[in-house]
């Protein structure tokens, strides 16, 4: 079985790291903390690093494979853990996504489902567009029949503050092709990725 390389996914525009620990600098001091006290002196250069590490995605190869054999049923990877970070509060939001395709002419590795979640995953986000952009990227990077993510997540701006509903999980959904426009396909797909419950 042949392989063909897309392309590969790279990181966007870096951090700068200095201006990052010189913000957080700032904020403890406006927070009515010393940055100089010995419990507080590394913390600026440790949240700079920390963000740098959320915000920044890791590079990796898109392959995909012949579908010789005709392989035309769901393709579906459940329960890829995710973090990402709220947009609106810089607070962290986390789950669990199930992502799947109806393959067409080519299907792709299963690591790399995980990745594209990872990769879109890494910078300031709502949990909305997350789901759109991993739906988006394997319609126009894979060509296949349809595709379907359905994310679940607690968000910590929910439920560290304002109303508190700790454990509360967000479900989106992004479908695609026939898994938007099959009801059969559709109801599929959501049974097998616990949408419907």
């Amino acid at each position: 079985m042949s392989t063909k390389a897309l392309h590969v996914v790279r990181p966007e525009p870096g951090i700068d790291v200095d201006a990052a620990e010189q913000a957080v600098r700032r904020l403890l001091i406006s927070l009515g903390e010393d940055p100089s006290s010995e419990h507080l002196r590394n913390t600026p250069r440790r949240v700079a690093h920390a963000y740098e590490e959320l915000l920044t995605p890791v590079p990796f190869t898109v392959t995909t494979f012949p579908n010789d054999e005709g392989y035309d049923e769901l393709v579906i990877v459940r329960d890829i853990p995710f973090s990402s970070l709220c947009e609106h509060h810089l607070l962290p939001f986390h789950g669990v996504a199930h992502v799947g395709y109806l393959p067409g002419d080519r299907i792709l590795g299963l690591s790399k489902l995980a990745r594209v979640v990872e990769h879109f995953a890494r910078r300031l986000q709502v949990q909305e567009r997350l789901t759109k952009q991993i739906g988006d990227w394997l319609t126009a990077r894979l060509a296949p029949k349809g595709a379907g993510v359905v994310l679940e997540a607690e968000h910590l701006c929910m439920s560290l503050r304002g109303a508190k509903a700790t454990g509360a999980r967000t479900t989106t959904s992004s479908l695609h092709g026939l898994l938007r426009d099959d009801p059969r396909s559709r109801a599929e797909f959501l049974a097998l990725t616990g949408g419907t419950r």
